[in-house]
């Protein structure tokens, strides 16, 4: 049975880099770092004190300054990211035919920091004293119930919330959603706004995060170098519109490129540590591809996971040289978290859109920071800087905490 087609019309980043996918793009493919050290709190006491800080969000610009102190900061920035996507659609708002439009949105964390403000008030106040909202508007939904309600998307909804690969397996939700025909138009996404002390606390306390580079933060996120350290815990919002290829060609809609096959498996291995033999993302990749009807061979670039910590980048290595064998060394491969860091539940989003202009605009952005190579990780990460080449298909890896994998595949439009 022939699948339906779906394709992406609209994109708005929230990002390290700057709000807007103009400013995104822009330090993509210029090799610019967003990492700078921790201002929303005091981290001089931890080993890590730098992370990805949006610099330029302000809440007020995209909601009503009530609503936006009422919800968290994931929720914020889920809300604008999705304002500029519809927008960059060519959308109006409301939505036309609401019932026919979804929400596939999602978040790792979501808006613990209203649990915490709770039990401080309720611990050392009374219960008495806690705003109503404290509960609801932590929960993981929020950001999704915002999309919906805000644009009036009154189809099918979905929070996802599979920790690191939760951007790319909202993308990929939203396009079951249009190929089962629940929907003609989803608004997917992710989102994740949370550099708080307990957040660096518990990571550092993993050994997940570098400790070497808070006097040059720029410098600290070195995917699939050989003196990689860690992860950078950043910040942001991704969100994309998917339309039916009918949708969007009855109203005449600009495509950024055709979302063509998408995936998730489990490791089903360790909660924190990556399966070495990397069959849980290899098993990703090779779904995610055939999904598409297409082969290894046919992928042109691979916009990879690439945290930079040592497992996971020699990991995602093997399993790319599982499913590719000697084509493996035939793809260019570059990580954007060099970059912007790991943004966790909006990382898959943001590198979805990355992929997306990549096809429609033939420029790979680098892995900055590639200065000494590992003799185990030997393919060809697009070192420092952006490359000029044309790009008919894109894969996307998301691997998360507690092994859970999801890939997405994108492709040029053709009629």
């Amino acid at each position: 049975m022939e699948k339906t087609r779906v394709v992406i019309t609209g994109m708005g980043v929230v990002s390290v880099l700057g709000t807007g996918l103009p400013a995104f793009w822009d330090g993509l493919i210029n090799g610019r770092s967003g990492i700078r050290r921790i201002t929303q709190f005091d981290a001089s006491p931890f080993p890590c004190q730098i992370a990805g800080e949006v610099p330029d969000f302000v809440a007020e610009n995209f909601l009503d300054r009530k609503e936006a102190r009422r919800i968290p900061r994931s929720a914020q920035m889920a809300y604008a990211a999705s304002k500029m996507a519809i927008e960059d659609a060519g959308l109006p708002t409301p939505l036309p035919e609401p019932e026919r439009a979804g929400v596939a949105f999602g978040t790792a964390i979501g808006g613990m920091e209203r649990v915490d403000e709770g039990i401080r008030i309720i611990r050392g106040q009374g219960y008495d004293r806690l705003n109503p909202f404290t509960v609801p508007t932590s929960l993981p939904n929020t950001s999704a119930y915002m999309i919906s309600q805000g644009f009036q998307c009154l189809g099918p909804t979905i929070t996802v919330g599979t920790a690191c690969a939760t951007g790319t397996q909202a993308v990929g939700e939203g396009l079951e959603m249009i190929r089962r025909g629940a929907a003609d138009m989803v608004i997917v996404g992710g989102t994740e706004g949370l550099i708080q002390d307990y957040a660096i606390g518990g990571f550092c306390a993993m050994r997940a995060l570098p400790t070497n580079y808070n006097a040059n933060p720029e410098k600290a996120s070195r995917p699939f170098d050989k003196n990689r350290e860690g992860f950078i815990f950043s910040e942001g919002a991704a969100a994309l519109v998917l339309e039916s290829l009918e949708h969007a060609l009855a109203r005449g809609a600009r495509i950024y490129a055709e979302l063509v096959g998408q995936a998730s498996s489990s490791d089903g291995f360790h909660m924190a540590q990556p399966d070495p033999e990397a069959a849980g993302p290899a098993r990703a990749m090779r779904w995610a591809i055939a999904d598409a009807g297409l082969t290894p061979g046919q992928v042109d670039y691979i916009n990879a996971h690439g945290t930079s910590t040592p497992l996971n980048d020699l990991t995602e290595t093997r399993a790319i040289k599982a499913v590719f064998g000697e084509h493996a060394y035939k793809l260019a491969i570059s990580s954007i978290k060099s970059m912007i860091g790991h943004a966790m539940g909006a990382s898959g989003a943001m590198e979805t859109i990355a992929c997306a202009k990549i096809i429609s605009e033939g420029i790979i952005p680098p892995t900055i920071n590639y200065e000494t190579p590992d003799p185990e990780l030997d393919l060809d990460y697009v070192p420092n800087v952006a490359r000029q080449q044309q790009v008919e298909v894109a894969l996307s890896n998301s691997f998360g905490l507690g092994g859970q994998n999801a890939c997405i595949v994108l492709k040029r439009f053709n009629p």
